[in-house]
């Protein structure tokens, strides 16, 4: 990597969101990891003043889709530019009522339905158990709420995700399955981003723009990726108004428990840790390996 930016907040945009508008400085940084590129290059630059990195999570023309994301690649490659806090951007479906089409909910809770994706940078020769039982990061997602209020958004503070597979929808059953367990909205790309960014001590928090009701909702027409991407592009506006909003409130020192989340989570002594691994993990877990 042969660049001299840094950022400490980065933005990972979804669906329809594949570029920042008003960053000014921009320096376009391709990033190799031990884990493969990213989904594609990183835009570095200013954003109200702030430093922030960008990346368009399917990459630039929207190319990967939900399963084939090189999330550890992504996470990685945003640790070793300094980021310290991550803003989600994705498109979910509602699972309940109250969550209408084109509301932003700011989820607090996961259920993982994924089956075929990576989600560990610790793969082999060191066992790592990180504690996911709060996995957003209640500070960062506090700030986006507090700024969607000041914008006038229609938004819901907290709330139960599933990820899904994908690329396919839900089948019907799935769907009034998914209500059954309380949960309140659906998507497929919070994971495995929020179990990599809390390996790598990164807060993170989700801009979860609700594109339809999932197909449990008998007097809506089934899902259809006209619908999506229809509602999608018309938050693409406020969300981009929204990050405007937020990323200069998410200044300052971290107290949240996200900054140490490896602390007590390695479990192989460090000595059985050989040091070709050691310095393969360096920017995500290096201040323990020492």
């Amino acid at each position: 990597m042969s660049t001299t930016k840094t950022a400490t907040i980065a933005v990972i945009g979804g669906s329809g969101l594949y570029e920042m508008d008003g960053m000014t400085g921009v320096e376009s940084v391709d990033v190799d990891t031990p884990f493969g590129k990213p989904s594609d290059s990183i835009m570095v630059g200013e954003l109200e003043g702030v430093k922030v990195a960008f990346l368009p999570r399917h990459g630039k023309g929207h190319k990967f889709n939900p399963t084939h994301i090189p999330a550890r690649a992504n996470i990685y490659a945003l640790k070793t530019l300094g980021v310290e806090r991550i803003i989600s951007v994705s498109a979910v479906g509602s699972l309940k009522e109250e969550f209408a089409p084109l509301d932003l909910v700011i989820p607090n809770q996961l259920i993982d339905r994924t089956r075929l994706r990576e989600s560990t940078f610790f793969e082999t020769d060191v066992v790592v158990h990180v504690a996911m039982a709060d996995p957003f990061c209640a500070d960062t997602s506090h700030a986006v709420h507090h700024s969607a209020q000041a914008l006038d958004i229609n938004v819901h503070p907290g709330g139960t995700m599933v990820v899904m597979e994908g690329p396919a929808f839900s089948t019907r059953a799935e769907s009034f399955m998914y209500r059954s367990w309380g949960a309140d909205i659906i998507g497929m790309t919070a994971l495995p981003e929020a179990k990599l960014a809390r390996e790598a001590e990164i807060c993170y928090a989700t801009m979860a723009w609700i594109t339809d009701y999932d197909c449990w909702h008998q007097s809506a027409e089934s899902v259809t990726v006209d619908m999506v991407i229809a509602n999608l592009m018309k938050n693409v506006a406020t969300s981009k108004a929204l990050l405007k909003q937020v990323i200069p409130a998410l200044g300052g020192k971290r107290t949240c428990p996200c900054e140490s989340a490896l602390r007590d989570a390695i479990i192989t002594q460090k000595d059985q840790i050989s040091e070709n691994l050691k310095q393969k993990l360096a920017p995500v877990a290096g201040r323990y390996l020492i």
